[in-house]
């Protein structure tokens, strides 16, 4: 089976996800995308140190299609130089994780 990741970005409003989680999704680069928020954030940006609010992306997506959905997050994003992280999904139930697989399969 496909080794998956769930991919992490943030955005300044729940518009702006909105727009990100669809255009990833509809790109098929992702099977689906929870949309989080506001988050507090407290964080260091432009050697200011600073704190406000973010609206969390949740991106489920191929392990082996990674470099494009980063790439896709970069052009696509608000943000000059946005967090763009992915942590590794070690287990799930076998039918979601077949449903993302099939679903985010390249053609």
């Amino acid at each position: 089976m496909t080794d998956f990741l769930q991919v992490s970005t943030a955005t300044e409003t729940r518009e702006a996800a909105v727009k990100l989680a669809q255009s990833v999704v509809s790109a098929r680069l992702a099977a689906g995308a929870q949309i989080v928020g506001p988050v507090g954030s407290v964080f260091w940006h432009q050697g200011e140190f600073g704190s406000g609010e973010e609206w969390q992306l949740l991106i489920k997506v191929r392990a082996d299609r990674y470099d494009e959905v980063e790439k896709h997050l970069l052009e696509h994003h608000p943000w000059r130089n946005p967090e763009v992280s992915a942590v590794r999904i070690v287990a799930g139930a076998e039918a979601y994780l077949h449903w993302l697989e099939t679903t985010t399969a390249p053609d």
